[in-house]
């Protein structure tokens, strides 16, 4: 893994308190690097900037960004124009208000920052840190990164390190506009029932490392085939797709059979894992759910599954 290296300092301003932090990137790509070639030869790709037309390169200096205006023009924009928009410079992350953690949706949710404190005495960032904690809220902020204005949400996580997670604008969020939204959908209850059944079979406490990019995988796979002269998945008949009458049909069937099929693997496998495994621990208090998806969460205790599950456990192997 890189190391960590800031991209921002300031203040992290809590009504006439000042906190001073350094910002990080909280998150990395694992993808693997690649560059474009000519698939015959293995040459590789350039692209310049030209004039449309013509071969003439233009300088980066020189290229500007063409905007249209309210009333349909084109407007050329220079680096010096952008330059001199009256955004906010100072370095501050103000604090502008807090809220319930239940009431801000994930879909606002953008890119995470770590802070880290830095001035010689941490207190006033933990101070700060517990708090969030205590009166599980997030707060809601303002800040200028890369001459841009964001809003983000700082919350706290494990160990005690607060996050900037900054936040998508309401305009930037799509309306999910589908067809079926007005439509009188007929569910029975026993469909109901046999659906919470079958979330209430596979609840878990969520543990990120039990899962894995598949697809980064088996790219390293076929990449290493590919060097090797060899074949790495060969090829195997299509499962011929359901009908879709059918499947509505059959959702209760299907239902119940998932849930009877859940019961075989817990049954068939509690002993080992009563013996080797532990049940996965809850989260410590820095990662504090809302009460409410808290009590969603927990599957009642005659039907909490007593160990990971078989088919997480087929779904790693096929990767």
């Amino acid at each position: 893994m890189a190391t960590m290296r800031s991209i921002w300092k300031g203040d992290l301003s809590f009504g006439l308190v000042n906190v001073p932090v350094k910002v990080y990137s909280a998150t990395e790509s694992h993808d693997r690097k690649s560059y474009q070639v000519d698939s015959s030869d293995g040459t590789r790709i350039r692209y310049r900037r030209v004039r449309e037309g013509t071969d003439t390169e233009v300088d980066f200096s020189d290229i500007g960004n063409a905007y249209e205006s309210s009333s349909g023009e084109t407007v050329i924009l220079t680096k010096d124009d952008l330059a001199s928009l009256p955004v906010q410079k100072s370095p501050e992350i103000s604090i502008l208000e807090f809220v319930p953690v239940e009431q801000v949706d994930p879909i606002y949710f953008d890119k995470p920052y770590y802070l880290e404190p830095s001035s010689k005495s941490p207190k006033a960032y933990v101070l700060l840190a517990r708090a969030l904690q205590e009166t599980d809220r997030l707060a809601i902020a303002s800040f200028t990164l890369r001459n841009r204005t964001r809003m983000a949400a700082l919350r706290v996580i494990e160990p005690g390190v607060m996050t900037l997670q900054t936040l998508l604008w309401p305009d930037e969020v799509r309306k999910p506009d589908f067809g079926f939204l007005g439509e009188d959908v007929q569910i029975r209850d026993q469909e109901l029932t046999m659906a919470s059944s079958l979330i209430d079979s596979m609840a878990q406490d969520y543990d990120p490392s039990e899962f894995s990019d598949t697809y980064q995988k088996e790219l390293a796979k076929l990449i290493d085939a590919k060097s090797e002269g060899s074949e790495a998945f060969p090829e195997t008949e299509a499962k011929p797709e359901a009908d879709e009458d059918s499947e509505v049909a059959d959702l209760l069937a299907a239902l119940r059979a998932s849930v009877k099929d859940r019961g075989a693997d817990e049954s068939s496998t509690s002993e080992s894992d009563t013996a080797g495994k532990k049940a996965p621990a809850k989260k410590t208090a820095a990662k504090k759910a809302p009460a409410k998806k808290t009590a969603a969460k927990k599957a009642p205790e005659k039907k909490a599954p007593a160990k990971k599950t078989a088919a997480k456990k087929t779904s790693r192997r096929a990767s």
